[in-house]
C-alpha cells in the first residue's frame, strides 16, 4: 500500500501543474499507463452492436451511441485527451456530443465533462456523482485529495434509482445499484423494443484485473459482489459488455469475474470476521490461487487485499 500510495503521490505532484483535472483517479490505471506520455495515446474503436462502438483511450472505457439523434457518449477519460477525445468523436458525427453521461465520478470517466460540456452536451449521472464532483472529495486508498469541479462539468441532470432515454432507436435504461463500486454508480442497458442489445457496467467490472473499490467515495466490497450478480440476471450469452477497463466482454467474462470476486471477498470478509488485523489477513494469502489470473493490473494483491478489507 505504501508503494502505491508513493507512486501516486510522485504522479500527481507532476500532473498536478497543469493537468490536475485529468488526475482525479489515477489509481485507475497502471503505473506503467500513468508513466506514459499522454500524447502518444491513440483511442481504439471498437464495434459494439449497430450503432454503438466502444473508444479505448488511458481512462475508462467510452460508449458512443451514434445515429439520426447525435451522439450519446458514456464516460469520457482524462482531461488531458480532450482534443484527442474530440477527433475519435467526429470520427463518427462531427455535431457535438448532445449527452455525456457519467457511470460514476472518477477522473479517468468525467475528465472531459468540462469540454464536451461547454460545447453544450448534457451530463447526466446519479444524484451523488454530482454531489461529489460539486464538493471535490478524498481517495483516501491512494491519499489523493480532488478539488471541486467546475460548474460546467458538473451534471445538469441526475436521478435516484433509475432514468430512461430514448435516443438512436435505442431505450437506454440508466440503473443505479446499492453502494458498489462508488456510491454513485450507473449501469446503462441498451434496449431495442424488449431485446436488450448491450450493457455499459462502468467500473462494476474490470475486465481480467482486480478492480478497485472506493470505500471513500461510498463503495462496498460486498456492494460489488451484489451488483454485478443484478447485472448477470438480466443479460444473456450474447448480450456484449463494454466493461469499465479491459476488452469488451460478454456473460461468460463477467460470471467469471463474479465467481472470483465473490470467493474472495468471501474470504477476507470471513478472516475479518475473526477479528484478524489487515496484516494478519494479507500474512494468509487469502487469494494466491486467484493471483495469476487476476494479478497482473495495476493493483499488487497485497494493495488489493487491502482495499477490499477497508470496504467491507
Amino acid at each position: 500500500m505504501n508503494d502505491a500510495r508513493r507512486w501516486v503521490g510522485g504522479l500527481w505532484a507532476q500532473i498536478s501543474k497543469g493537468l490536475a483535472t485529468a488526475a482525479a483517479s489515477l489509481m485507475l490505471v497502471a503505473p506503467s499507463m500513468a508513466q506514459q506520455d499522454f500524447g502518444k495515446v491513440e483511442f481504439k474503436s471498437v464495434p459494439v452492436i449497430e450503432g454503438l462502438v466502444m473508444l479505448q483511450g488511458a481512462g475508462g472505457n467510452i460508449g458512443v451511441s451514434k445515429g439520426r439523434d447525435g451522439l450519446l457518449v458514456i464516460d469520457n477519460d482524462y482531461a488531458a485527451l480532450e482534443n484527442k477525445l474530440r477527433g475519435a468523436l467526429l470520427q463518427h458525427d462531427h455535431r457535438p456530443a448532445r449527452f455525456l453521461l457519467n457511470t460514476h465520478w472518477h477522473g479517468d470517466h468525467t475528465g472531459n465533462n468540462a469540454s464536451l460540456g461547454r460545447e453544450q452536451g448534457v451530463i447526466v449521472a446519479h444524484d451523488n456523482v454530482r454531489r461529489r464532483l460539486a464538493s471535490g472529495g478524498e481517495i483516501k486508498a491512494f491519499g489523493m485529495k480532488i478539488p471541486p469541479a467546475e460548474r460546467v462539468a458538473l451534471p445538469a441532470v441526475t436521478y435516484d434509482k433509475t432514468m430512461t432515454l430514448h435516443w438512436n432507436r435505442h431505450r437506454l435504461e440508466l440503473v443505479h445499484p446499492d453502494p458498489a463500486h462508488t456510491d454513485g454508480d450507473t449501469v446503462v442497458y441498451f434496449y431495442r423494443g424488449d431485446i436488450l442489445e448491450a450493457v455499459h457496467t462502468g467500473d462494476l467490472f474490470f475486465n481480467g484485473i482486480y478492480p478497485f473499490i472506493d470505500a471513500s467515495s461510498g463503495g462496498s466490497a460486498m456492494g460489488m459482489v451484489a451488483a454485478v450478480a443484478d447485472v448477470l440476471s438480466r443479460i444473456d450469452d450474447k448480450t456484449p459488455i463494454i466493461p469499465g477497463h479491459g476488452p469488451l466482454a460478454h456473460k461468460k467474462d463477467l460470471q467469471r469475474y463474479h465467481d472470483f470476486l465473490n470467493t474472495a471477498v468471501s474470504r477476507i470478509a470471513a478472516l475479518k470476521s475473526q477479528g484478524k488485523s489487515l496484516q494478519q489477513v494479507i500474512d494468509a494469502k487469502p487469494i494466491s490461487d486467484f493471483e495469476a489470473e487476476w494479478g497482473d493490473g495495476f493493483l499488487n494483491t497485497q494493495t488489493w487485499v487491502g482495499i477490499v478489507y477497508g470496504a467491507l
